[in-house]
């Protein structure tokens, strides 16, 4: 049994709608994260287990889609990462991190996440719709992956779709039964989205 199972578990909420941000593993320490924002920034707030980066609504003063930011969570904690309100130009490399979960509520565009090893099955979910998705996950590690509402231009590993309507639902070599695994779900339909393997040191996938 992985050792990611037993570490202790916080959580890292982005609300409202994010953009242009990127998180990856930090460095431990007394604090769960560390935070650098240029131009407006979001207010940050640390509770018991949760991190809380909260976006104001837009009511004039420059636009909050102008912010950048990095944050950078602990590597000794295992994850849940939730964004409420949708994101976009988000760089997540989580592949020093324990992830427990990942879901993106309101939608995402042009987001690119590095997935680390799973222990178990973990869950990924975008509810809203996906538009230039891109799941890069660790080789070998098997994948479920289901949209619904139809989805354009949609790749698992090797195999591409051009366009395929309604429910769909593909999975990876070993990916139905596997005990670890990343399993992929996307509401509201999708374009653009892929969901791969990195390149291991032998040169395959």
């Amino acid at each position: 049994m992985s050792t990611e199972t037993q570490l202790k578990t916080a959580t890292l909420r982005l609300v409202p709608r994010s953009a242009d941000v990127t998180i990856r593993a930090g460095v431990e320490g007394e604090r769960h994260y560390s935070a650098i924002f240029h131009g407006p920034k979001p207010t940050i707030r640390e509770d018991d287990d949760t991190v809380t980066v909260r976006y104001p609504r837009f009511r004039g003063g420059p636009p909050f889609w102008h912010s950048r930011g990095e944050i950078r969570l602990d590597p000794s904690i295992a994850w849940e990462i939730f964004v409420d309100g949708g994101v976009s130009d988000l760089a997540a490399d989580l592949s020093g991190l324990p992830l427990r979960s990942l879901e993106i509520m309101g939608g995402a565009s042009d987001v690119e996440v590095t997935l680390p090893e799973p222990a178990g099955a973990v869950s990924v979910r975008i509810r809203g719709g996906a538009s230039k998705v891109n799941f890069r996950r660790p080789a070998g590690v098997p994948a479920r992956v289901r949209v619904g509402g139809g989805a354009s231009k949609l790749t698992l590993d090797d195999e591409h779709f051009g366009a395929v309507g309604g429910q769909v639902r593909l999975a990876s070599l070993g990916g139905e039964n596997a005990v670890e695994r990343y399993d992929i779900a996307v509401d509201g339909g999708a374009n653009r989205l892929s969901v791969t393997t990195e390149w291991n040191g032998s040169g395959q996938r």
